[in-house]
């Protein structure tokens, strides 16, 4: 436990981008998310091929990673536009990335499409690729846990001046945790999750004068928690919304009494159901309720509140109208947690003793989950288990191939989900005090470790007339432990309802022969117990399911595997079964239940480790070795050894005189064996002759049916052939008669084919000369129409020129009238400029009369 972990880069490398439209005067910018640090790419061109070609890095050891593989804590990358002229900054579209696929050899880059791209005309496309490499500029001295002293529970400390308003939560990057309160009082770790498990009716908050996006529009849940902002993985089905649960958490250092005040002095936690940019309705969950009882209830247990909460339209909640009927109101479930942590390790000096506490610091400052609330976590758990995880921790942590069992001394110590079932033991198992380890089972050579996980998942179709607050109970001693196991807290329950049960998985570690494995799950079902707690009453058993556990024995096999790299095999089983009473079924149970076979177990004793031995440990403890009890185990044990030499010595003597006997009834038995093959010797002789004699006359007679057999093979080939001669020539004389026929049929075809060419030219040749007249005629009267046309023409003629004749003539003697008049005057004026003017009236006269004459000159 003391070395130093390996050091790790997560490598995201973005390298270029596809289908993106050219946008002048901007520029792309990619930021990534992980852990509460955020990265970015340089300014690249918006244009329709960007290339970013930046690697960004954040640097963990595996422990971190392990931890944000569990709880499945995204990378999340935004792309955003930047205006290079008004700096203003526009979200284009996001990629979440799944840590868990990220691998120590170079992947081939994937490209990755945006999502909620702000360019609907667009698949915009970037492409991606995520590995992991060895950080090998790691300081000599590292990061390492160091062991704290035991945790000593302080009294109530008065915070003098300190106002409730003043409390904030100041995140810590270099720590990996969000602190609540001044530095001196923060002395505790706690985990802070909400998950948001199911909705239904979500329908009801879109009103019928709302417009969604023309493409398939997609919803998720919104809220912030210490000021992340957090979202689940969008759904697009609002009547059947189809989502994982999904958890949020954040680790906060503060005190009780510090975090008391400062949940009752925030408001209540929101959360919105969005579409795009828009919230559709909201509800209020109060964080008050928490801690209310202090210390006096998270050092037992972790509090939460949890339950269905009706989501509000926002015109609602301003208008102040009253509250949906609760079978129609929209709702979404959510479980907020918190707890407090205390991490424990294995020292060098104590592996045969209880485990010391530590206190370790991890970078996360916001984790997310796609699992439904975890079974409840205790006191002196590092957090999460497989055995206290879901399923969906579950299935990361076999991802990371996680030991079940952890090596102490020459056992192991089971690890489980609840304490009646951290104390089991195998069925087929002896047990022995041991004052230094425990105590021990002594497991058969032949038998296997198992690992049998079942989670209660859900529960619908309740027939009961009245709301139950719901438990199941059930108890399967052939995993080592009699004891009950309950899901709790109980959950409400109601007609035509699925409700998801909480603190539900549990798992148990146990040795046994797969031949008695399979035997017991035939024989005995697993009866899960349906109860109803009343406050005011008894508990009242509602009715009972039967799960038979032989059902996972059928399915088929994956092959893992284990810590060790040794190859396991698991098998896994879900139903929805009915629960049953004496009326009949009154509710419908879902469950999965998981079967993982570890191979023979190699240590055949197992130490049973009492979880109380590693929550309360003296602050100082004697060397183990030096201790009383160890001296006098290693004495047993020297003795042990020196009884079993003589043992077996003795041993080998006796094995001598047994080998001496039995040769010597070995040789007795063999001459009684040799006079006994004499005599059957002689007796097969004569069965020989016989046998002989009898082969003879077979041969004779195999001859004769063999010359009988040719005969008739001979007769046989005659008629064949005779048979196949008639079928030839019938074959020929039908061949003949169809050829025949076919060459008349197409000589009568050939006929029919000439005689519609000759009557096709016929109606040709008629329709031809039918044109003809008739372009004949059309043609003789077209040219006596053209006569008469011609005729008028020339009369019309004749006629202008006659009236342009006479209009000339008048013109001519009003000029001469005119040059009369203008004689007269120009004895009277002066009579150059008069003479010039008749001049030109002259010229003008002389141009009329020509065109009067040659009118179609002109024309």
């Amino acid at each position: 436990m003391g070395s130093k972990p390996d050091q790790l880069l997560i490598v995201v490398s973005i390298l270029e981008g596809r289908y993106f439209p050219k946008r002048p005067k901007h520029t792309l910018v990619v930021e990534a998310k992980f852990d509460g640090e955020q990265l970015a790419t340089d300014p690249v061109d918006h244009t329709d091929h960007p290339e970013f070609a930046t690697e960004l890095a954040w640097e963990l050891d595996r422990k971190a990673l392990h931890q944000h593989r569990l709880q499945r804590t995204p990378i999340k990358l935004q792309c955003f536009a930047l205006d290079s002229l008004s700096s203003t900054k526009e979200t284009i579209g996001y990629i979440i990335l799944d840590l868990r696929a990220a691998q120590e050899k170079k992947p081939a880059p994937k490209w990755f499409p945006l999502l909620s791209n702000k360019y609907a005309k667009f698949k915009s496309e970037i492409q991606i690729s995520l590995m992991l490499e060895t950080d090998t500029k790691v300081s000599v001295e590292g990061f390492k846990a160091k062991e704290a002293p035991p945790r000593e529970r302080k009294v109530p400390i008065p915070l003098p001046g300190l106002d409730p308003k003043n409390i904030v939560a100041v995140l810590n990057e270099e720590e990996g945790y969000h602190q609540i309160g001044p530095a001196e009082y923060c002395s505790d770790y706690f985990v802070l999750s909400v998950t948001i498990a199911f909705a239904t009716q979500l329908e009801q908050l879109i009103p019928s004068t709302m417009k969604l996006p023309e493409r398939q529009p997609e919803f998720f849940f919104y809220y912030s928690l210490l000021g992340n902002d957090v979202t689940n993985e969008p759904f697009t089905d609002l009547m059947n919304p189809n989502f994982e649960p999904e958890r949020a958490s954040v680790r906060i250092c503060s005190s009780v009494e510090i975090l008391q005040v400062y949940l009752s002095a925030q408001p209540k936690l929101q959360i919105h159901l969005c579409c795009g940019d828009q919230s559709l309705g909201s509800t209020e969950i109060p964080l008050t309720g928490l801690l209310k009882k202090g210390h006096a209830e998270i050092n037992q247990h972790p509090v939460a509140v949890e339950g269905a909460f009706t989501l509000v339209p926002p015109n609602r909640a301003k208008q102040k109208l009253p509250p949906a009927p609760m079978d129609l109101a929209p709702t979404v479930g959510v479980s907020l947690l918190i707890f407090i942590i205390i991490f424990v390790t294995e020292s060098e000096h104590s592996k045969k003793k209880a485990l010391s506490p530590t206190r370790e610091k991890a970078k996360i400052p916001e984790q997310r989950s796609h699992s439904a609330p975890s079974a409840q976590r205790q006191t002196g758990q590092s957090p999460p288990t497989r055995e206290e995880a879901t399923e969906s921790e579950v299935e990361s942590l076999q991802y990371e191939q996680g030991t079940r069992l952890h090596k102490k001394g020459r056992g192991y110590i089971s690890l489980s989900a609840r304490p009646p079932a951290s104390q089991s033991r195998p069925v087929a198992a002896s047990i022995t005090s041991d004052s230094t380890s425990g105590q021990k089972i002594a497991i058969p050579a032949a038998s296997h470790h198992f690992c049998f996980s079942i989670d209660l998942r859900s529960l619908r179709d309740l027939e009961a007339g009245f709301p139950v607050n719901c438990i199941l109970r059930y108890s399967y001693p052939f995993f080592g432990s009699a004891a009950p196991i309950m899901t709790n807290p109980p959950v409400e329950v109601r007609k035509n309802m699925e409700v998801f049960l909480p603190q539900s998985y549990c798992a148990f570690d146990f040795a046994t022969m797969p031949h008695q494995l399979q035997d017991t799950f035939l024989r005995l079902p697993l009866l899960v117990e349906l109860w109803h707690k009343d406050k005011m009453a008894k508990d009242l058993l509602l009715g009972v399911a039967r799960l038979q556990l032989s059902n996972v024995l059928a399915m088929e096999k994956a092959r893992f595997l284990g810590a060790n790299g040794e190859q396991c095999w698991r098998q896994t089983y879900s139903e929805t079964i009915s629960v049953t009473a004496a009326q009949g079924r009154i509710a419908e149970l879902t469950y999965t239940m998981t079967l993982e076979d570890y191979g023979l177990v190699k240590m055949h004793e197992v130490v049973v480790s009492d979880s109380s031995q590693s929550h309360h440990v003296p602050e100082t403890q004697p060397e183990p070795r030096e201790t009383l009890e160890y001296k006098a185990a290693l004495e047993l044990e020297m003795w042990k050894e020196m009884q079993e030499d003589l043992f077996e010595n003795q041993l080998k003597k006796k094995e001598l005189v047994h080998m001496q006997t039995l040769a010597e009834e070995w040789r007795k038995r063999d001459r009684e064996r040799e006079a006994l093959v004499k005599k059957k010797v002689a007796e097969y002789t004569t069965l020989e002759g016989q046998l002989q004699k009898t082969l003879t006359d077979l041969e004779k007679r195999e001859r004769q049916l063999v010359t009988a057999e040719s005969e008739l093979q001979r007769m046989k080939r005659e008629l064949e052939t005779e048979h196949e001669r008639n079928i030839q020539e019938l074959q020929d004389s039908v061949r003949r008669i169809k050829e025949e026929c076919t060459h008349q049929v197409e000589l009568e075809r050939s006929k029919i084919k000439q005689l519609e060419e000759d009557k096709l030219r016929l109606q040709q040749q008629v329709e031809l000369e039918r044109k003809l007249e008739s372009a004949t005629k059309s043609k003789l009267h077209y040219k006596q129409q053209w006569a008469r046309a011609l005729k008028e023409l020339a009369r019309l003629k004749q006629r202008e020129q006659e009236n342009a004749m006479a209009r000339l003539k008048k013109q001519q003697q009003e000029l001469e009238h005119m040059r009369l008049r203008y004689l007269a005057a120009e004895e009277k004026e002066v009579g150059k400029a008069e003479r010039q003017e008749l001049e030109d009236i002259r010229n003008e006269l002389n141009r009329y009369s020509i065109c009067w004459i040659f009118p179609c000159a002109s024309e």
